[in-house]
């Protein structure tokens, strides 16, 4: 098993900044998620500890041990990537035995191991098939019984579905959730899929830019935002964030009014989630027009403009309504929260 350690990493090319001191303590059989956009650093990040990229400063630690002069192969890591990497010429089974052969595992435990690996994935109906033959599901779980097999110390796992479709998606993520379970193994693993990040992690690390913007649990970042920028990446949808002015405890935009708060008069952003705020029939601190109306099956998604900003709210499933009607809105200042409208940083109080 391992800990890992970075060490006010940075990565540069140049005057470009890939990633810029990224300073974080990864437990022993944590499930760790980087998520942000492309171009974030994220993957590079990912690299760096994998050995496939050099920090142009800092240091990374596995166990103990700094890693920065180590090759790939003496990190005792892992990694399955967004292409499934296999090789065609080979079958499922030769395929996820190909690394006991590189690393001179003796052939007597080569059987076994294998069919361990494989039966975790629910692979046994396909050792005999050649990747041509396998579905992209299938194919990506071969890629994840090779990595299994090797019993490394850390997994590192590069966007493993976004290859898929929405269905296999579901499903294979459910599978890496119970493999997590099972082999307690530390994973690293890259996406840019929120939904993914708030279902597999222990621990979320939210990138922008080369920077870590917050890291936490799924809840305490869903629940807390540290800035614009996470509020508006989290969740489905993202928070809405909506510009105007605090005065006297009052936040008002056009078409909102919202009293009860202990905020500093001034340029502010409130945001809200749409499942935390209520259509109502009059008396509702945000009054407009509805924009759009979108049927989810659980529930109604009602849209309408606000201060500039096109703002969502979560109703029943049974709910309807045209666009340009008018609707009234209930958001309480309890599920508000504030950010400094030039920083984006989170407001306290």
């Amino acid at each position: 098993m391992a800990e890992i350690v970075l060490k006010n990493v940075c990565k540069r090319w140049g005057s470009f900044i890939g990633v810029d001191d990224f300073d974080l303590t990864i437990a022993d059989q944590e499930f760790l998620v980087l998520l942000g956009p492309s171009g974030c650093g994220k993957t590079t990040t990912m690299r760096m500890i994998a050995g496939l990229e050099t920090p142009t400063s800092g240091d990374i630690l596995i166990d103990g041990e700094r890693v920065n002069d180590l090759e790939p192969k003496d990190r005792d890591i892992s990694m399955v990537f967004q292409s499934y990497g296999l090789y065609p010429n080979m079958n499922v089974y030769e395929n996820i035995r190909f690394p006991l052969k590189v690393r001179k595992v003796p052939a007597a435990e080569h059987d076994e191991r294998v069919k361990k690996a494989a039966a975790m994935v629910e692979l046994e109906p396909f050792m005999h098939r050649k990747p041509a033959a396998l579905s992209g599901g299938q194919r990506q779980r071969v890629a994840l019984a090779r990595a299994i097999v090797r019993e490394p110390n850390v997994f590192l796992m590069d966007e493993p579905l976004s290859n898929l479709d929405a269905k296999l998606r579901v499903s294979t993520r459910a599978q890496i959730k119970n493999l997590s379970h099972e082999l307690k193994v530390t994973t690293i693993y890259v996406t840019h899929d929120q939904i993914e990040a708030m279902t597999l992690a222990d621990r979320v690390v939210v990138m922008s830019k080369g920077i870590v913007q917050q890291v936490g649990t799924p809840t305490d970042i869903y629940d807390n935002p540290a800035n614009t920028f996470v509020a508006s990446f989290i969740g489905s949808p993202a928070m809405n964030l909506v510009d105007g002015t605090m005065s006297g405890g009052t936040f008002t935009c056009e078409g909102m009014s919202i009293s009860g708060f202990s905020a500093p008069d001034g340029k502010v952003t409130l945001g809200f989630r749409a499942e935390d705020a209520q259509v109502v029939d009059t008396g509702g601190e945000l009054n407009a027009r509805v924009y759009s109306m979108e049927l989810l099956g659980d529930a109604t998604m009602v849209t309408v403009r606000c201060g500039g900003a096109l703002v969502s709210v979560k109703a029943g499933k049974e709910y309807r309504s045209n666009i340009g009607d008018d609707v009234s809105i209930t958001v309480p200042s309890s599920i508000c929260h504030l950010f400094d409208a030039e920083s984006g940083e989170r407001l306290t109080g």
